[in-house]
């Protein structure tokens, strides 16, 4: 069930604040020698063979042959080449894929096509794609053998047959498709030897991803580092150590940080009043609220709403692009987490101040 903010599930929030926007194809056919070179892009590019074999060559990287079956993802990555031998001679793919007919580009005769590769390029939002794109490698790579393979393959040929088709629905059907090929390429990724960094790897971790599952499935609860702790079956030094050198911020710095991640996006798109999205995001007071916006953001929630509404700057100026919060440094270190600061008094009723809770007014 969708909760007022979120999904309730850290992979399925953070896709929901990329806003992923998809390109799918052309898909590529092909036959006898051939080789085409690939400038970098932003964000991510998934892709599978539906049939045939290609290399993928990856600048900076060792060739990889690709076979019937398998699925890859690239992130960011710099130019590489996609060819039919390691040492084909490649020519540039712009102009190959834009004489695409029907979604399709073709090298070689068609009665000896040997190859069948289907491609979505899938973009994200700007403001947050780094809570993505900085944890993944430029090339994660799928085999069919592998235990993730085998239902990504389906995806593929369900994809490819979507392409294949004029069906009514079929942009939408290719969309969620995309998409939910990122989902199982992210799962995959997440249980491989050379898994992400940060939250993404750190859900495969038993404890920490207990703690981080709890966390974004209810956002507003007045976490305290005890609770989390007990949930991930540590101590608070040592699972509040483990949670940043698998995360990268302190438990209760990650928390401040989304909630603020998903005020900036309720703030952006003017879904909730800044009251209720206060008490969505855990704090009893509108200005307890304010207070812990303007200390991660640097404006307050109502200037950062009407600065939204305004027209984007011209492309030359770089000051209307923001990191994702959650890529901010933190502004917590680890004493502040394993020693937090005593209780204090407040003469706002609707604040909280509980020994070893997120503060809601975050000094």
């Amino acid at each position: 069930m969708l909760s007022v903010l979120g999904f309730r599930d850290p992979v399925a929030d953070a896709i929901g604040l990329l806003r992923p926007h998809t390109v799918i194809g052309p898909s590529l056919r092909a036959a006898g020698e051939w080789a085409l070179r690939f400038d970098t892009f932003l964000h991510v590019r998934i892709g599978g063979l539906v049939r045939g074999t290609c290399w993928l060559i990856l600048e900076g990287h060792e060739p990889v042959l690709l076979q019937e079956g398998d699925t890859f993802m690239l992130g960011n990555p710099p130019p590489y080449v996609l060819g039919s031998t390691p040492d084909a001679s490649p020519r540039p793919a712009e102009p190959v894929l834009a004489g695409a007919e029907d979604g399709f580009v073709r090298i070689g005769p068609e009665s000896e096509e040997n190859l069948y590769l289907c491609v979505g390029h899938i973009a994200f939002d700007d403001e947050n794609a780094a809570l993505l794109t900085d944890l993944l490698p430029p090339l994660v790579v799928v085999r069919v053998a592998d235990p993730h393979g085998r239902r990504l393959a389906q995806l593929i040929d369900l994809l490819a047959t979507e392409v294949g088709v004029a069906a009514a629905g079929g942009p939408l059907v290719q969309n969620h498709l995309a998409q939910i090929l990122l989902v199982h390429m992210l799962r995959a990724h997440a249980g491989q030897t050379d898994r992400p960094t940060g939250w993404l790897g750190a859900l495969n971790e038993d404890g920490i991803g207990a703690a981080l599952r709890a966390v974004h499935a209810d956002v507003a609860h007045s976490w305290s580092l005890k609770e989390l702790a007990e949930i991930s079956h540590m101590s608070r030094s040592t699972f509040a150590q483990a949670f940043k050198s698998h995360v990268g911020v302190p438990p209760l710095e990650y928390l401040i940080q989304w909630r603020m991640s998903l005020a900036r996006d309720a703030l952006a798109r003017d879904t909730l009043s800044i009251s209720e999205l206060a008490r969505a995001t855990g704090y009893l007071s509108e200005s307890a609220f304010s207070t812990a916006f303007r200390r991660v953001v640097g404006s307050s929630p109502a200037q950062f709403r009407n600065q939204t509404r305004q027209p984007p700057h011209s492309a030359a100026n770089g000051s209307s692009r923001r990191r994702p919060v959650l890529s901010c440094a933190t502004h917590a270190d680890d004493e502040d987490i394993r020693t937090p600061p005593a209780d204090t008094t407040t003469n706002d009723a609707g604040t909280r101040h509980e020994r070893d809770c997120v503060p809601a007014v975050p000094r």
